[in-house]
C-alpha cells in the first residue's frame, strides 16, 4: 500500500473515534443533567395559558383525580391529572421526577383523550409496563391499573 493510503486510513479511523468519543460524552452529559427542554416564546406560553384556563378538564364523579407512585424509591408523590398531560422520568421538567435508574429523562406521559386516561412511552429504553406486558403506543389506563416504570409502579386514583 502507498503512503497516502495509510495516512487516509489513519485519519478515517481517528476521525471515526472521535465521533464516536464525542457521542459517548454526549450520552452521559444527557444522562447526567437531563436534555435540553426549548423555552418557549413568552407570547406563545400566554396564549397557551389563556387556553388552558379557558377550557378546565372535565370532571365526573367516580374518574380519577391523581397519578401516585405506589412502589419504588419515591412512593407517597403524586401529580394532580387536572395539569394533564403529565411527563414522567428523571428530568426536571417531569411532574412526577423518579430517581430510578431504570427510568430515562424523558420516559412516558399520561394524558387524556375526552374521559379516557393514556400512558404512553417516549422511547425509553427499559419501557413502560402495564402488569407484566411492555407498551409500544398509547395504551388506556384506569383507576387502579399499575403502570410500571423502572423499579417504580404508578396509579390513577381519586
Amino acid at each position: 500500500m502507498s503512503e497516502l493510503t495509510l495516512l487516509l486510513i489513519r485519519i478515517g479511523y481517528l476521525a471515526v473515534l472521535w465521533i464516536f468519543v464525542l457521542s459517548a460524552i454526549s450520552v452521559v452529559r444527557s444522562d447526567m443533567f437531563g436534555a435540553r427542554v426549548p423555552e418557549p416564546d413568552k407570547a406563545g406560553a400566554k396564549g397557551r395559558e389563556r387556553k388552558k384556563k379557558a377550557k378546565p378538564p372535565t370532571q365526573r364523579r367516580g374518574s380519577p383525580t391523581h397519578l401516585i407512585v405506589t412502589a419504588g424509591s419515591n412512593v407517597g408523590e403524586r401529580a394532580e391529572l387536572a395539569d394533564a398531560p403529565l411527563l414522567i422520568g428523571r428530568g426536571t421538567d417531569a411532574a412526577i421526577r423518579l430517581d430510578d435508574d431504570y427510568v430515562s429523562t424523558r420516559h412516558a406521559r399520561v394524558a387524556a383523550s375526552e374521559d379516557q386516561w393514556f400512558v404512553e412511552d417516549l422511547g425509553s429504553t427499559n419501557g413502560t409496563y402495564i402488569g407484566t406486558v411492555r407498551i409500544t403506543q398509547p395504551t388506556t389506563i384506569t383507576l387502579g391499573t399499575q403502570v410500571r416504570i423502572g423499579k417504580t409502579i404508578l396509579e390513577l386514583r381519586k
